[in-house]
This record gives structure tokens, sequence and C-alpha cells, in this order.
């Protein structure tokens, strides 16, 4: 299953979940429709089918919790220290500015731990272990205000003046003549 944080189930979330597929397995006993069942469990007909399936060929022990899907590659201890790497500053890492990005932490978990992951896996494992996107409360200590309004003041004229005029034109690209 997927989920929009990218974290999965939370523990008490799957005990909830291995609860109600426990409850269909003693009303599959007593042989009770799918569809009733969904619909008193709230949960999708197709669900409880395939608990249906599963109970048949294994019983309740196979409706139990597998665990979580994967495990994270970092142990918490190294989230410990992938978290104490991120609090240094991209400029301890060798980057100009301050921004971290997920193919900077890539590249940190890389270096410090030798494991490979992707910029995708990356985000996961921010947001498992509470991470979230930040957009920064201030202005950059590097903002140059007044490069800023020179900018504004020269430049942007003459990009303003670039496009092309307004004027009526054809509704034909072959036939410019045309109305």
């Amino acid at each position: 299953m997927r989920y929009p944080q990218g974290g999965g189930l939370t523990a008490e979330r799957q005990q909830f979940r291995e609860g109600l597929r426990l409850q269909a397995a003693e009303r599959f006993a007593r042989g009770e429709a799918s569809s009733a069942i969904a619909k008193d469990l709230r949960v999708s007909v197709r669900s409880v089918q395939r608990w249906r399936q599963a109970w048949d060929e294994g019983g309740p022990r196979a409706l139990r919790s597998q665990g979580p899907a994967s495990l994270p590659r970092l142990s918490e201890r190294q989230f410990a220290q992938l978290e104490a790497e991120l609090a240094k500053g991209p400029a301890a890492h060798g980057w100009e500015d301050q921004r971290w990005t997920l193919g900077r932490i890539k590249t940190v978990i890389g270096r410090r731990f030798h494991l490979t992951y992707t910029i995708q896996g990356v985000r996961k494992l921010l947001v498992r272990g509470g991470w979230s996107c930040q957009v920064p409360a201030r202005r950059a200590l590097e903002r140059d205000d007044e490069a800023v309004a020179g900018w504004v003041k020269e430049t942007w004229p003459c990009a303003e003046d670039s496009r092309r005029p307004v004027v009526p034109g054809s509704s034909s690209r072959t036939k410019p003549a045309s109305p």
C-alpha cells in the first residue's frame, strides 16, 4: 500500500488492521457473506475476498500482520548520525549555499554510510524520521536588495519590451492575409 506521507502504517494502525482481519476470520467460520462483513467492518468487498482466500489457504494465522513491508536500511543509530550531519549544515559537507536538497542528502548518506538511496527513498526516509519540506522563514543572508532593485529598473523593462507587439493577426497560419 502507498500512503501520501510515504511512511506506511504505524504500529497501532497495523494492529487495528490485523484486528479487523481476525474479526473477519471469525465471521468466515460462521459462513457469513463477504458483502455483509465488508459493510460491517467498513472495508471494501475486494479486501474481504482477499482475506477470505488467505483464510481458506492458511486459517486465521494467515491473516496475522507480517510486519512492515520493508525495513529502513538505516538503523535508528545511523539515522541519528545522519541528523547530526544535517545539523552541521551543507557548508560543512562542501556546498556553498545553505540549502539541503534530497540529492545532497543522498550524497551525504552515500559518503557517510556507503549506502545507495534513490531520491524518492531519501524523501521516504526523512518523512519516516519526522522531517518535512521547509520554506525559509526569512530571506537569505546573501540576498542583495540593491542588486535586486537595479535588476528591476534596468533588466526587467528590456525583458518586457522584447515581446512581440500586439496587433490584430490572422486566424490562418497558411494564409496570413485571410481574415
